[in-house]
């Protein structure tokens, strides 16, 4: 076992009197040695409810033979770092977690671990860890946040911002949905980030069954949280290794489940980091492709009225594979941590659709085409994402009158203030990961948008990125950014652009000559952020379109 390294031996006997000072016994200190991973905190409502979590993982340690060993990881919640300085250190610290979980795992070497995230950069750090460390690994989630009274949750709020500010709904009915939208724990509760990334890391195989859609307060999260904890004993002794999982096959199962969920547009920033620590290329192009001809099945909010909680009881994450796999659109014979095939977990589980309004049938798609486009042009040469799932129909295709905001808070204050029209595009540049830098999220201006009315009649584009609660014309990841001299930073007050998501086309109607003088002249300006982690995560970080990697 890899834990003979602090075990084994006459020379490691200081070791075995440290982990005496822990309260080992000299049995414990035969079994095998399980990190637990915990990413709880009192600050993020996704996460305050992890040591619950932790401690039935714990148990099923136990009970399967093995001695666990828990060990913090941090995370942020993007909603509480919205619109201010904090969301450009959100996307950072998914490479934080990563690392400080190789940190741990190496210097203290553990035979297994399982992983306890549940909030959006935490999701894909701990599975990017995983293959990085390729030992044996489980990740089990938080679960999602219920929704809130009425059917609301977290973006009913930030909308309701927009409708208070055109006087379409009350100071007082709006906090009256604040205090209620959010009703306990859990990751927010519609196909935001946070849940998109939950239910494919169920898809990819490296969760259990359940692990995407089972409600944060539910028991059987718990239940849940003691099996992953006795099956990590087994991928134990089998010596089952998170690459063994993951393989070509794996990454194409993910995308079209994140298409026929019509998930969150961070996926194409987190699926191609987490594949890239496997040695899995995930370009663009693969995600379109798979896009193309993988049918939408899911409109859960924000593109329509379901929640997560919605689509556990129409049969979760097994439901959706199934139906997939019926038309051919996911391979059933890549394994999983359950040690069994994707194909013997569905028929084991009698994996079927439970409420075809929730889950439509291949027969009767929302749309033939997956939730996420991507679009290329003079724009965007190297690409920019769209959750087309989520976009009014009188917005899939349309000219509009650019106007331009050099940040996230100048457009802000624009959008509130009236002075976006219909007909405009609402262009924010130098919000890219280098950029910004950290590449924040803008679930306010999208929101406000569409609280006020807006979302049909007014696009957005950025080279940022947008929250997985974003609905409406809303294009980011626009690579080149600006600050490596992409087209977004050569477009003015009232240049056309035009938009073409059916036909994937994202372009400045400008001729060539007047974009090559203005590229002439062109000087970005400096970043002025005075983080010293930013500044090293800005000379380190890639494009958008290769997920924000870090350079090697």
């Amino acid at each position: 076992m890899r834990s003979d390294k602090m075990t084994k031996g006459r020379e490691k006997a200081p070791h075995r009197s440290l982990l005496h000072a822990l309260g080992l016994t000299r049995a414990e200190m035969d079994r095998p040695f399980i990190g637990v991973v915990n990413a709880a905190n009192e600050v993020v409502p996704g996460h305050v409810h992890l040591d619950r979590i932790a401690e039935a993982v714990k148990a099923g340690i136990r009970a399967a033979g093995g001695t666990p060993f828990e060990i913090p990881a941090i995370a942020v919640c993007d909603g509480l770092a919205m619109n201010h300085e904090g969301m450009r250190f959100s996307l950072p610290s998914r490479e934080i977690i990563a690392d400080s979980i190789e940190i741990m795992a190496m210097a203290h070497p553990f035979d297994g671990l399982v992983l306890i995230p549940n909030c959006d950069k935490c999701v894909p750090g701990m599975l990017m860890a995983t293959l990085r460390l390729n030992i044996p690994a489980i990740v089990v989630s938080g679960g999602p946040m219920l929704a809130g009274e009425g059917n609301t949750d977290l973006n009913s709020v930030f909308e309701a911002v927009g409708k208070t500010q055109i006087g379409a709904m009350s100071q007082e009915d709006m906090e009256e949905i604040v205090e209620t939208a959010c009703p306990g724990c859990g990751s927010c509760s519609g196909m935001f980030t946070a849940n998109t990334m939950n239910c494919l890391a169920e898809a990819i195989g490296l969760a259990l069954p359940g692990n995407g859609t089972i409600p944060a307060v539910a028991a059987a999260r718990i239940r849940l949280a003691k099996r992953a904890g006795e099956q990590i004993l087994s991928l134990v002794k089998t010596n089952l290794c998170p690459r063994d999982i993951v393989t070509e096959k794996s990454v194409r199962n993910a995308v079209a489940v994140d298409m026929a969920l019509g998930g969150s547009t961070n996926t194409v920033l987190h699926l191609p980091a987490v594949f890239a620590e496997a040695g899995l290329p995930l370009t663009l192009e693969i995600f379109d492709e798979v896009s193309r001809v993988t049918p939408n099945l899911c409109k859960l909010a924000p593109a329509g009225h379901h929640h997560v909680q919605d689509l556990h009881r129409a049969g979760g994450i097994p439901a959706v594979l199934a139906e997939l796999a019926r038309g051919g659109h996911v391979a059933g014979d890549v394994m999983t941590v359950t040690g069994r095939t994707l194909r013997e977990n569905l028929a084991e589980l009698r994996a079927a659709i439970k409420d075809t309004d929730v889950i439509h049938t291949l027969e009767a798609p929302y749309s033939s085409q997956g939730g996420i486009a991507i679009l290329k042009g003079n724009l965007a040469p190297q690409g920019a994402v769209v959750k087309q799932s989520a976009v009014a129909p009188e917005m899939q295709q349309r000219e509009a009158r650019a106007r331009v905001f050099e940040s996230e808070q100048d457009a802000m204050r624009a959008i509130l203030d009236g002075h976006i029209r219909p007909g405009d595009v609402v262009v924010i540049r130098y919000e890219g990961p280098r950029g910004a830098p950290g590449m924040p999220e803008m679930l306010s201006p999208t929101s406000a948008i569409a609280g006020m009315g807006l979302d049909r009649d007014v696009a957005l584009i950025t080279d940022g990125r947008f929250s997985g609660a974003t609905r409406g014309a809303a294009i980011g990841h626009v690579s080149p950014e600006a600050a490596d001299g992409g087209p977004i930073a050569l477009v003015r007050e009232g240049d056309t652009i035009r938009i073409d998501i059916p036909n994937r086309s994202l372009e400045l109607v400008v001729d060539e000559a007047s974009l090559a003088e203005r590229r002439a002249s062109l000087t970005p300006p400096p970043v002025k952020v005075s983080s010293p982690f930013l500044r090293r995560y800005a000379r380190l970080v890639t494009s958008a379109a290769s997920g924000a990697i870090f350079t090697s």
